[in-house]
């Protein structure tokens, strides 16, 4: 199965048809089962271009040994190198960069700087993170799951927590794939009406569920549970309401008696142990946690590969 994906953008898990993304995990299974031989450098003389509004271990590390595994080579832009908008217009920035890099990667607070520096970028332009949607992310949660389960159509998945760019990219991704997904939040914490609506409308052709819940015992039944903090970065104001709210919705013994003996737990990290997931359960055998953190950087590279190689 191949997709020509070459100078594409890749803001939204609705960019990719269902068949463009297995073609993208396809090359990330062989890229981590068959690793990155020194004669093999799809992406030599190519230069990443990684602009950070939020600060990231993950997308960070991962882009940047990605790139150098590919042969290429990342320049790190911290926010006090491009005050997107602020000291130049993100227009400007998006045409500057074309002109230097091959690719641009943005890990941002807000979805409009994404979309603006792909409308005025002439190279690809990735979402590394947004507060809309976290995509890089989910690319990497399916590769887990198919090695784990061997499929996406059909499986019912289950997050719990918070509504956030992650659960909004794992609705769109499902319904995308044919994976049935309920999110779990505290009333008032739901993903965006949008977001489940368009999930919906995709799904419809997929033969996938996507549904959101307030109680627990959704979880029933589960072969993937998934978490992430229950305050994300730039809601630091909101952490102790947020533990009061949320208390219940967390993965732990209780949670994993309900889902199917061998459902598997994913969470995207960093983890606020003792919050939407105890340590215990995050070295349970199912969990695979670390081997999700890995394939960010597989994942990302062949999605590199595919958009500029």
């Amino acid at each position: 199965m191949t997709a020509d994906l070459k100078g594409r953008n890749f803001i939204s898990m609705l960019d990719f048809s269902k068949e463009e993304i297995l073609t993208v995990l396809d090359t990330a299974k062989r890229m981590r089962t068959e690793g990155y031989g020194a004669e093999s450098l799809p992406l030599k003389g190519k230069t990443l271009a990684m602009v950070f509004q939020k600060p990231s271990l993950r997308t960070r590390v991962s882009f940047e040994t990605g790139m150098t595994k590919l042969g290429g080579h990342a320049i790190y832009l911290a926010p006090s190198d491009i005050s997107l908008g602020k000291r130049e217009i993100t227009e400007d920035i998006a045409i500057v960069l074309s002109r230097y890099a091959d690719i641009i990667m943005a890990r941002v607070f807000g979805h409009d700087v994404v979309d603006e520096l792909a409308k005025y970028a002439t190279v690809p332009v990735i979402n590394g993170l947004s507060d809309f949607e976290h995509p890089c992310q989910v690319l990497a949660d399916f590769q887990t799951i198919l090695e784990r389960k061997g499929r996406l159509e059909g499986l019912k998945a289950c997050y719990i927590g918070d509504g956030n760019n992650v659960a909004h990219s794992l609705m769109f991704g499902a319904a995308r794939m044919g994976m049935h997904m309920t999110i779990i939040t505290p009333p008032g914490y739901e993903p965006k009406q949008e977001v489940a609506k368009r999930s919906i409308e995709v799904a419809a052709s997929t033969g996938s569920k996507i549904t959101v819940s307030n109680d627990l015992s959704a979880a029933a039944g589960a072969e993937v549970l998934y978490t992430d903090v229950w305050a994300s970065m730039g809601q630091e104001g909101e952490v102790a309401q947020r533990k009061k709210l949320f208390t219940k919705y967390r993965i732990d013994a209780e949670t994993v008696s309900m889902a199917n003996p061998d459902a598997i737990i994913l969470h995207c990290l960093p983890a606020h142990y003792g919050e939407e997931i105890d340590y215990r359960t995050s070295r349970l055998p199912n969990s695979v946690i670390f081997d999700q953190a890995e394939n960010r950087m597989h994942a990302q590279n062949a999605l590199m590969v595919h958009l500029a190689g």
